[in-house]
């Protein structure tokens, strides 16, 4: 299985930085209260004396929106989205434990964070232009359809895991109760975002080798030809 990211979306999206991450082992038991207070005080202090829209990597994707011909303030990216409901609320959601810990990271670093089940992704990952007739599953149950050259996360049976690239992520593969193995992706396009999804990516194994006692694969995708391989169980897709 792979995740990478097609030559049109490198070549409009020549600063994108990503990150990827594999691991298998998860459990939903943690409490990772403490863990997710610590990453979102990080994000308080961020946001102590700005917006999260003056945020440089929020900056960064509303310029990359911008060029897609979205409006911005339309369509937010997934972290920009996070930091505006944590302004408001003082909390994030609470869905499940690794996905918790991934969007505290993310609101502390303002970088989208993806967390996929593996399961669910049948054979790879490619961020690319839609063709129009893939299927997109909401979180109201609902089967959507991309727009033609919209950019999604996209596999071999047609699945749109995202739309509008870091907007909004398919119910499809959203980690379960029962979810074993997972794929997490975080992209940004900001003048430090080498460093930056470095450190998240490092920072996200540390928690799970940590917290689950696993050893994730990672990898940055830096560059056009960039690829992650990694190996799922041998049980493979789960189609439906």
């Amino acid at each position: 299985m792979y995740l990478r990211h097609a030559a049109a979306v490198r070549a409009e999206h020549p600063d994108l930085i990503a990150g990827g991450l594999y691991a298998e082992g998860i459990t939903a038991e943690p409490d990772l209260s403490a863990r997710v207070a610590a990453y979102t005080a990080v994000a308080d202090a961020r946001l102590a004396d700005t917006s999260e829209a003056q945020l440089p990597p929020i900056q960064a994707w509303r310029r990359a929106f911008a060029r897609m011909g979205l409006k911005p303030t339309q369509y937010r990216c997934a972290a920009e989205s996070l930091l505006r409901r944590y302004r408001k609320h003082g909390e994030l959601p609470r869905l499940h434990p690794l996905v918790d810990l991934a969007n505290a990271v993310s609101v502390a670093f303002a970088i989208p964070v993806a967390v996929l089940d593996v399961a669910r992704i049948a054979e790879h990952l490619e961020v690319r232009p839609a063709d129009g007739d893939e299927t997109y599953l909401s979180f109201a149950g609902d089967i959507e359809h991309p727009e033609p050259g919209e950019i999604v996360f996209a596999d071999a049976a047609r699945h749109a895991h995202a739309r509008r690239w870091t907007y909004r992520q398919s119910a499809h593969s959203a980690v379960r109760v029962d979810t074993d193995a997972v794929l997490i992706v975080a992209e940004a396009m900001h003048d430090t975002a080498a460093a930056d999804v470095t450190y998240l990516i490092e920072t996200l194994a540390a928690e799970l080798a940590f917290v689950w006692s696993v050893k994730p694969t990672t990898a940055i995708l830096d560059h056009p030809s960039s690829c992650f391989e990694f190996t799922p169980p041998s049980d493979g897709y789960a189609v439906e």
